[in-house]
C-alpha cells in the first residue's frame, strides 16, 4: 500500500485485511452525541481497534477550540496503544453515508500531520463495507503496542491570522443555516468568518457516501467548520484532487473566543 492517495476502495481493503500483513485498522466513528464506541461494540471491521476522536486524536477543549491539535507526546502514547507502527500502513474509517461527520478525515489528517505517511481513509466508511456484504465482528482485538514516533507539522495548519487573510480562500464546511447564522446548535455565537465561502461537507460525497471531487482550484485554500472535524472532510476531498489545502483546526469554536473578531451573517458578509 502506497501513500500517494488518501482514499482506499472497499474491495482493496477486503483483500488487505485477508493478507498476511493487514494494515492497522482504526475505527473512528464519532458524532456529537459521542456514541462511536457503542457503534464499535455493536459491530466493526475484523481487526479494527476503536480510536476515540475526542480522547486519542485531539487536545482538550478550551481556548484552542473544541477539537484542538493534540499534544504530540500524548498523541504518540495514544497511537502506540492503538497499535500504530512505524512504516506500517494505517486505514481509518467512520460511519460513512451521505452526511459525513469528517471523523475519518480528521483522523487521517492528524496522523499525516504527525508524520505517519501511509494512512488511508476507507471510501464510504462502515456503511460501504456492510453494503458490500463483507464480514463484521463484535470481537475487540488487543493490539500489540506500536512504536510510531510522532513528528508534528507535516500538514498545512492555519490560525485565525490566515483564516482572516482576504488573499486566502476560506471554505466553511458547515451546513448553510449555520453559515448564515440562522441556527447554532453547538457554539454560543452564530455566524461565520468574514470572507468565507460556504461549501457544506455533504458536497464531498455521492448519495452512496463515496468521495467525489469538489472542482475547486487554487493554491491558498483552507477549510474550517465548528471545531475542525467536518472541515477535514473538505481538506480530504481537495487533497484527493491534488491540492494542498490547510485546516484551521480551531475553527469557529476558536474564532469566537475573541470578542473583537468580526462575526458575519448572510446579510453582512
Amino acid at each position: 500500500m502506497t501513500a500517494n492517495r488518501a482514499i482506499l476502495d472497499v474491495a482493496v481493503l477486503a483483500e488487505l485485511v485477508r493478507s498476511a500483513q493487514p494494515p492497522t485498522l482504526l475505527d473512528v466513528r464519532w458524532t456529537l452525541a459521542k456514541d462511536g464506541r457503542a457503534a464499535y461494540t455493536a459491530g466493526h471491521l475484523p481487526g479494527a481497534v476503536f480510536a476515540d476522536l475526542d480522547v486519542d486524536l485531539c487536545g482538550q477543549p478550551g481556548a484552542g477550540g473544541r477539537h484542538p491539535l493534540p499534544d504530540p507526546a500524548e498523541l504518540e502514547t495514544a497511537l502506540r496503544r492503538l497499535g500504530v507502527r512505524a512504516g506500517h500502513p494505517v486505514v481509518v474509517y467512520d460511519a460513512g453515508g451521505s452526511n459525513p461527520t469528517g471523523a475519518a478525515a480528521r483522523a487521517w489528517w492528524t496522523l499525516r500531520w504527525a508524520g505517519v505517511d501511509d494512512v488511508r481513509v476507507l471510501d464510504g466508511g462502515y456503511a460501504a463495507w456492510v453494503a458490500a456484504g463483507l464480514p463484521v465482528t463484535t470481537e475487540a482485538p488487543v493490539p500489540a503496542a506500536g512504536d510510531v514516533v510522532v513528528t508534528p507539522g507535516h500538514m498545512p495548519v492555519w490560525t485565525e491570522v490566515e483564516a482572516a487573510d482576504p488573499r486566502n480562500t476560506l471554505i466553511d464546511a458547515r451546513v448553510a443555516a449555520r453559515f448564515r447564522g440562522e441556527v447554532e446548535p453547538v457554539d454560543p455565537v452564530a455566524g461565520h468568518i468574514p470572507g468565507a465561502v460556504n461549501v457544506p461537507a455533504a458536497r464531498t460525497v455521492t448519495p452512496e457516501g463515496l468521495l467525489t471531487p469538489l472542482g475547486i482550484s487554487g493554491d491558498r485554500i483552507g477549510a474550517y467548520c465548528g471545531s475542525g472535524v467536518t472541515a477535514a472532510q473538505i481538506v480530504l476531498a481537495l487533497y484527493e484532487q491534488g491540492l494542498d489545502p490547510a485546516l484551521y483546526v480551531g475553527s469557529w469554536s476558536h474564532w469566537i473566543t475573541d470578542p473583537t473578531r468580526t462575526v458575519a451573517t448572510e446579510e453582512s458578509s
